[in-house]
């Protein structure tokens, strides 16, 4: 089994003394020194890519996009139809144009010969560690498809879940929120006599 590869931040200097900084993936900080070299490029700085959290906000993608992606996904795998065609449908019927291109980036990954799950780690702010673990859990047995539904299935779970506690939160957060403007109109009232 392939080693998961690590994004790194490096810096490093050409031969004309201008430097360069970006992001590459590699094994470890040593084999970025070594890219870098080959690319004749003195490196300067070499440091892993500070981990991001899944589903923030800002990635243009929600949950309900990952789980009809996931589940169409798992359709087609069963149908039989390779990886790289069924990206190829699932990016141009995406309604998200960033997630499209996420999409997008999934089929090159999977035609130049990723393996699907390290395809999906190059997008952290997307997919959890736990997404692309079950999704080489899969891919390595042989059960895409079924691990799909599965990822699927926990993924629609824990929305309603969230949503759930989301609703119960609001008639405290209202409570409280009268609570201390009765107590501020009260304490104004108390200073004007």
């Amino acid at each position: 089994m392939a080693t998961p590869l690590t994004a790194y931040l490096w810096e490093a200097r050409t031969r004309t003394g201008e430097t360069k900084k970006g992001v590459m993936e590699a094994e470890n900080e040593e084999a970025v020194h070594n890219k870098l070299k080959l690319q004749l490029m003195q490196p300067v700085l070499v440091k892993k890519q500070p981990k991001q959290l899944s589903f923030q906000f800002g990635t243009g993608v929600n949950t309900s996009d990952i789980v009809i992606f996931t589940r169409l996904f798992a359709t087609m795998i069963d149908a039989g139809l390779p990886i790289v065609q069924c990206l190829h449908i699932l990016s141009s019927q995406a309604e998200a144009k960033v997630f499209q291109k996420i999409i997008g980036n999934l089929k090159d990954d999977v035609e130049s010969g990723s393996m699907l799950a390290d395809a999906i780690r190059k997008h952290p702010r997307v997919f959890t560690d736990l997404y692309s673990s079950m999704v080489q859990a899969g891919e390595t047995g042989g059960i895409l498809d079924t691990i799909l539904v599965r990822l699927a299935n926990y993924l629609e779970k824990a929305a309603k879940l969230k949503s759930k506690i989301k609703g119960a939160m609001i008639y405290p957060a209202c409570i409280v929120s009268a609570a201390i403007l009765v107590t501020a109109v009260l304490f104004l009232a108390a200073l004007r006599t």
